[in-house]
């Protein structure tokens, strides 16, 4: 039996027992949520296995889409905290080991000096470029039997429990 299919009925197993303990425990909200930890945790080994031969690790990585993404290829530090989700010490690591290997620039902006600029280089966006084709059969193969509509509903539904996450998260506490 497939690693996550095991850990997936021993999950049910356990969420089934804990219940019949704690008769009150939301059985179907914990199967979802531990589910999810665990889709998104080898989703993020099978993301990692990607990128460890380019030796990127998945915050430098994502902080090279953002770039590559980006109008004119730029950011700056704090947008990039936003968006990566990273504090500020470890977007400061992100971004000294991705300029040591060339791939960005810090600087300055040109319309604002005391503005920091973060800029995808050449050899960055060449990097990207290169590893994007080969992670596109997998992430076909992730959601190979998914219909287009079961593909819009799933972002819905994680888009809404997005918006629930967020509502929470600025909720103050009980």
């Amino acid at each position: 039996m497939a690693r996550l299919k095991n850990g997936i009925a021993m999950m049910d197993e356990g969420i089934e027992r804990v219940s019949q303990i704690i008769p009150e425990l939301p059985a179907v909200e914990a199967r979802l949520s531990r589910l999810m930890l665990m889709v998104g945790s080898s989703m993020e080994e099978g993301l990692e296995s990607k990128l460890k031969p380019h030796k990127l690790n998945h915050s430098e990585f994502l902080t090279l889409m953002i770039l590559y993404s980006r109008p004119e290829g730029s950011s700056t530090p704090g947008e990039l905290c936003e968006f990566a989700t990273q504090g500020a010490t470890n977007m400061t690591r992100i971004g000294n080991a991705l300029v040591k290997r060339g791939l960005i620039t810090r600087g300055a902006s040109k319309e604002d000096r005391r503005r920091v600029l973060i800029r995808i280089t050449a050899a960055g966006q060449r990097l990207v470029q290169q590893m994007l084709p080969p992670m596109f059969p997998r992430i076909h193969g992730m959601f190979a039997g998914f219909s287009d509509t079961d593909k819009r509903q799933l972002s819905h539904l994680l888009r809404k429990l997005a918006d629930n996450l967020d509502q929470l998260s600025e909720a103050p506490p009980p």
